[in-house]
């Protein structure tokens, strides 16, 4: 059972952190900049793959890929325009134009078959999935083998879903679904909010054992589900919402 002083400290840091000024130093940013959904759900994915390491840099290597994509993502996908990086240019760390294009080929099939991403993810069963993300993630590793010859290529999505965290298709759908309309942004209505699981990375993971939160010591997919089924004891309807706590409380003890 989560202490009644627990429960208090992580929804004082919700209303720390879950506001609008979040939104200009975080990832998210990005989507923010832009109407329409198939824009949104682009820069949701890539944004959100890009989201490790060092906060400046992430932002950074966002822009510029925007920036090669004109501002226009959806354009850009649809037109096969990505066909022109090289495969050994960097976009952020370890992940080259060769995992980029890789990736866009999908989601160029994606578009001219489903019209957005949400309609290919509902087709694909993640809204009656009780692991959406998963589940969304199989279906789009199949599209990506399909349309790249059948090869795979590292670094783009994990390979083993029965062990992986996911934390950056995690992060993507807590943006795409959570609908409070403070920084998510909610444009998918077709998986509830209840479903998501914690984005969880070595900084969420160290601060939710600190907490007594998660006895796990490894950030996997057993410990994503260890964590999340804590959190739905305080919020059923929407226990990712904590995702914002765990940040902050984390921030401000590296203070």
């Amino acid at each position: 059972m989560i202490s009644k002083e627990l429960r208090e400290l992580l929804d004082r840091s919700v209303e720390l952190i879950n506001r609008p000024d979040f939104i200009n130093d975080d990832p998210i940013k990005y989507p923010h900049q832009f109407t329409s959904q198939q824009d949104i759900e682009i820069v949701s994915f890539l944004s959100s793959m890009l989201a490790w390491g060092n906060r400046a840099m992430i932002r950074r290597d966002i822009e510029r890929l925007l920036t090669t994509m004109e501002y226009n993502p959806t354009q850009y996908v649809k037109e096969g325009c990505y066909e022109e990086i090289p495969d050994e240019k960097n976009i952020h760390r370890t992940f080259f134009g060769l995992q980029l294009k890789y990736l866009l080929r999908g989601f160029r099939e994606i578009l001219t078959k489903y019209g957005n991403i949400e309609n290919f993810a509902l087709q694909s069963g993640a809204a009656a999935s009780e692991v959406p993300a998963w589940h969304f993630t199989e279906a789009l590793q199949r599209v990506l083998l399909d349309v790249n010859g059948g090869k795979t290529v590292e670094r783009c999505l994990p390979s083993n879903l029965d062990n992986t965290a996911l934390k950056r298709i995690n992060m993507a759908f807590r943006w795409l679904v959570r609908d409070d309309g403070i920084v998510d942004m909610g444009i998918w209505k077709g998986i509830s909010k209840s479903k998501l699981y914690i984005p969880l990375d070595v900084h969420v993971g160290n601060v939710s054992r600190d907490l007594g939160l998660l006895t796990r010591k490894s950030n996997d997919r057993k410990s994503v589900e260890q964590l999340t089924g804590q959190l739905r004891e305080l919020r059923p309807d929407d226990p990712v919402i904590y995702d914002f706590a765990l940040f902050g409380i984390g921030v401000n003890a590296n203070k």
